[in-house]
């Protein structure tokens, strides 16, 4: 048997090979777990529009059956993302949302962004269905403040939503709020679905085998919990997205209705050494065997993605 190939053949092969390896970049280029992109080449542009400033009240509505243990470890997240009660263990939470606030500077605005968390409202009874469509989401939403907030809509494990665990794990928008003293006022909102039971390879990833790509073992859940520890990491990525690009006119790059923003312009990256199915080299808890990346208020540990960091053109993380 002979090894030997023409030159011509070779130069063919390796054309088509780099033609079939642009198209795999190209479209994987778009998918949660997909490979990870050089961030040099990453540069969110400013489009000129509104950032969220100010004192921005942070609403949580539970759609379907949560435990109050999984409510706990999100509202400690949402805690764990203010200034004015960071962890004392680093790296925090709070030092991790502390990127987003490069975004302001650069748009030369004095103001800055103060997150709290709002009140929190349960709907267990499944009122629309258990099937949900955008509008819906969004009429969901509108059951938080009206002004100055980011209410987010968590759906449960059995509640299917358009175009969940098909090409998005959440989204993030803003809607028209209440009329108050003759003036709309405007509300961010954000949605996120547990995939616990639907999706686990594509929305709970590095928790769960990835569907598709290099497979590798998955990862402990620092809070025990694939499904929402997976729900934090996606909401975690909508929340930097909501105070960079709130009204689709802030920062991102891209199709201003498919848009890479602060986090997805780093998928897949949670720390340093990251490459294709692997994480990063992230801490591991002693005692669980659990993979993390930030400390949160109460205790918690958990697995935040990198932020694109707008002053150095680098995908950013804690660790």
């Amino acid at each position: 048997m002979s090894f030997s190939v023409s030159w011509k053949s070779n130069h063919f092969i390796l054309e088509l090979f780099l033609l079939i390896s642009f198209f795999n970049v190209c479209f994987a280029s778009r998918k949660l777990t997909a490979l990870v992109q050089d961030p040099q080449n990453q540069l969110l542009q400013y489009h000129k529009g509104a950032l969220l400033s100010g004192k921005i009240s942070v609403n949580l509505i539970w759609y379907g059956k949560f435990k109050p243990s999984q409510r706990a470890i999100v509202s400690d997240f949402i805690t764990s993302l203010s200034t004015s009660t960071p962890s004392k263990t680093d790296p925090s939470v709070a030092k991790w949302w502390k990127t987003t606030g490069k975004y302001y500077h650069l748009a030369n605005s004095k103001k800055s962004l103060s997150l709290y968390l709002g009140k929190q409202v349960l709907i267990e009874n499944y009122s629309l269905g258990k099937s949900l469509t955008q509008k819906q989401i969004v009429q969901l939403a509108s059951k938080g403040e009206q002004k100055d907030a980011i209410n987010i809509v968590l759906t449960a494990s059995d509640v299917a939503v358009d175009g969940f665990c098909v090409n998005r794990c959440g989204t993030h928008g803003s809607s028209k709020g209440s009329i108050i003293r003759g003036k709309t006022y405007k509300f961010a909102y954000i949605w996120v679905g547990n995939s616990e039971t639907q999706c686990p390879g594509y929305c709970a990833w590095p928790f769960h085998q990835p569907i598709y790509g290099p497979q590798s073992p998955p990862l402990g859940a620092p809070n025990n919990d694939v499904g929402i520890d997976g729900m934090v990491i996606n909401l975690a990525s909508l929340l930097a997205g909501t105070a960079t690009n709130p009204f689709g006119n802030g920062y991102y790059q891209g199709e201003a209705d498919a848009p890479l923003e602060a986090a997805s312009a780093c998928p897949g990256v949670y720390a340093k050494g990251a490459y294709p199915g692997y994480a990063g080299d992230l801490l591991v808890d002693k005692t669980t065997g659990a993979s993390y990346n930030a400390h949160g208020t109460n205790g918690r540990k958990y697995l935040l993605p990198a932020l694109y960091d707008p002053t150095t053109s680098t995908c950013s993380t804690l660790v």
